[in-house]
């Protein structure tokens, strides 16, 4: 709690208490209020670099002083109301979990150009649209007479 309130003071320090409470209004720090897992994330954002965006609005950050090793990296996702792991792209989650130290605008020269497909959310689970019903399943309407058992009928010599 001490380092976000040194981080806050620092903040109005730099940038003046306007822009200070300007910035907390653009930020979506307001929006906070009401959940707590958005609240950690904007205060741990204090003083943090913006690293960069992806396609679909997360934002990631980067925080080397004053923050334990393996907790100075962490993503803001862009969809407030739905956080979805499943959302980040595979470049981002290399550089989220070490794996590499290269943002993937900096690993964009080395992408061979034979990989076209973009990456999409696993929206599984997410609402009726999404999920899947196997064929002789009671919520699936199209395939109810299904069956997968036939039962043996021995031939006859």
């Amino acid at each position: 709690m001490a380092s976000v309130l040194r981080s806050a003071i620092k903040m109005v320090k730099e940038k003046g208490i306007s822009n200070f409470w300007k910035e907390i209004k653009e930020e979506g720090f307001l929006d906070c209020i009401i959940d707590g897992n958005l609240m950690e994330t904007k205060i741990h954002s204090i003083g943090a670099t913006l690293v960069g965006v992806d396609g679909f609005g997360n934002k990631y950050y980067e925080k080397l002083e004053n923050t334990q090793f393996g907790r100075h990296r962490w993503v803001e996702y862009g969809d407030k109301k739905r956080y979805n792991a499943s959302s980040v792209p595979p470049e981002w989650h290399g550089w989220l979990h070490y794996i590499t130290d290269r943002t993937p605008e900096q690993l964009q020269m080395l992408k061979p150009k034979r990989y076209g497909a973009e990456h999409r959310p696993n929206l599984s689970g997410e609402g009726e649209e999404f999920i899947y019903h196997s064929k002789g399943h009671a919520l699936n309407p199209g395939q109810r007479g299904w069956t997968r058992y036939e039962p043996w009928q021995p031939t006859k010599i």
